[in-house]
């Protein structure tokens, strides 16, 4: 064991072989990846996994040390292929931009800009000012405040409205969305006291009625984003809680959640109301997703009556929760954008994929097919399958999108054993088990992204990559 140990070649020696491969990386990095691998080298000797000196010469583990320093200098933010077929995936990073929001970013990083400058009085401006105008030209809001996400947004709205008072919600929308975030928690944040009303699967407008009090600040309405009651069930519908409301002299709330800018019942996207319509029943404020549905940069809107938006602009929270110049940025390229809904459809990558016709899914399943087949031939079974595609984000949970699937069936080992290869990849590519086969959706690809797909696939399968694996 020790004729082992004397074998392996010295922390120097590795060091000087990854600086000759990495001259860009930091020296203490390479270091601390020499010193990982040979401690890994040492452990293996003495649980007698490697025997022979020949294994632990500098050329026998350069492959080790450089597949180390590889994963040390690599971004941890990477791009990953979305074969998965759910369009706003929350842990791949939501929405994709489009490309004027792309160009928007790029400049607003690369140059000074003017995120608090008034260009016409050559004094400091706002940076609400960015896209307010937008905001309320798409929406028909009197006023409108851009922070870092809704639930931001929401806390900002609660802060300044109902602070010290009570917010009168129904019993049936005290959700819960993903990362644990729940309404009553950040009613409590924001100091404003929850007053419960109705049961889980019916609420009357008596119920708020008989609970608004001296103490009543406003009246809250949640949109269930993620989920749905059916069966016996009833609620108030926010034209309803408008008028008891007003007749009240309180205002009517809505945390809509990932708010649309669009109708798109037109492609079979039902029951999510968009902020227009919302803003015309008669709710004062809105809160809303930038990202999501919208296709924006992660960001939370508030919208609605100019007196209710001044207060929240005053609120000092708001410095906490404001958003920087490359938000600012892709949110004005994406609203934009909206000025021509049909350019919208084209040119936001969220609003393309979800109103993609079934005849493009089924030619691009074709074309995904027809480079799979030839470089995956006795390697694995490649064939298209119907399937159901997802909107996410919180969006319309009921309700699928069909699609075209390409399935594939490895040979020589499981689709489990694929998928973490492929999740090893670079790109890394995401999908869905089915069985025995791995399912690409490629609603969620686009069309560059095809050879990517092919390409590694290809090497996951490979038998070397199989070795590579198992060593």
């Amino acid at each position: 064991m020790q004729a082992l140990f004397r074998a392996l070649p010295s922390a120097d020696a590795c060091l000087a072989l990854l600086e000759r491969s990495f001259p860009e990386a930091a020296h203490d990095t390479l270091l601390a990846c020499c010193r990982g691998v040979l401690d890994d080298l040492r452990a293996a000797v003495r649980e007698r996994r490697v025997t022979s000196p020949e294994e632990l010469s500098l050329p026998a583990i350069s492959g080790l040390l450089r597949a180390s320093a590889a994963r040390a200098c690599a971004p941890r933010l990477r791009r990953v292929l979305n074969g998965a077929g759910v369009v706003v995936h929350t842990n791949l990073g939501r929405s994709t931009l489009a490309r004027e929001a792309q160009e928007a970013v790029a400049l607003a990083a690369r140059d000074y800009c003017n995120l608090e400058f008034d260009l016409d009085s050559g004094e400091r401006g706002s940076r609400t000012a960015l896209v307010e105008g937008l905001i309320c030209e798409l929406t028909g809001a009197e006023a409108a405040l851009v922070v870092n996400n809704n639930a931001a947004a929401v806390l900002l709205m609660l802060d300044t409205l109902c602070k010290g008072g009570e917010a009168v919600l129904s019993r049936g929308q005290l959700v819960e969305i993903g990362g644990s975030f729940r309404i009553p928690d950040v009613m409590v944040r924001s100091g404003a006291i929850l007053r419960e009303v109705g049961t889980t699967n019916r609420t009357h407008l008596s119920d708020y009625a008989e609970a608004i009090n001296e103490q009543t600040r406003a009246v809250l309405w949640v949109h269930p984003s993620n989920f749905r009651v059916i069966g016996f069930h009833s609620a108030v519908s926010p034209a309803e809680l408008a008028g008891l409301a007003h007749s009240r002299g309180l205002p009517l709330l809505e945390d809509l959640g990932s708010g649309s800018l669009l109708d798109l019942s037109p492609w079979g996207l039902r029951d999510e109301p968009a902020v227009p319509g919302v803003l015309r029943s008669g709710v004062d404020v809105v809160t809303f997703s930038g990202d999501k549905v919208l296709g924006g940069p992660q960001a939370g809107i508030i919208a609605g009556k100019k007196r209710f938006l001044d207060a929240m602009k005053k609120n000092q929270l708001l410095r906490a929760l404001r958003c920087g110049k490359l938000t600012l940025a892709a949110l004005e390229a994406t609203l934009r954008l909206y000025r021509d809904p049909e350019r919208a459809c084209r040119s936001i990558p969220t609003l393309r994929r979800l109103t993609m016709r079934c005849e493009v899914l089924h030619a691009r399943a074709e074309a995904l097919l027809a480079l799979l087949a030839p470089a995956l031939g006795g390697l694995a079974e490649v064939r298209l399958e119907d399937g159901e595609s997802r909107v996410g984000g919180g969006a319309f949970p009921e309700q699928g999108l069909p699609t075209e699937l390409v399935s594939v069936r490895p040979l020589e080992m499981s689709a489990a054993a694929l998928r973490a290869r492929l999740l090893a990849g670079d790109p890394p590519l995401i999908g869905r088990l089915e069985h025995d086969w791995f399912q690409i959706d490629p609603r969620t690809l686009e069309d560059e992204d095809f050879p990517d797909v092919t390409r590694v696939l290809g090497e996951a399968l490979s038998p070397r990559a199989a070795s590579d694996h198992t060593a």
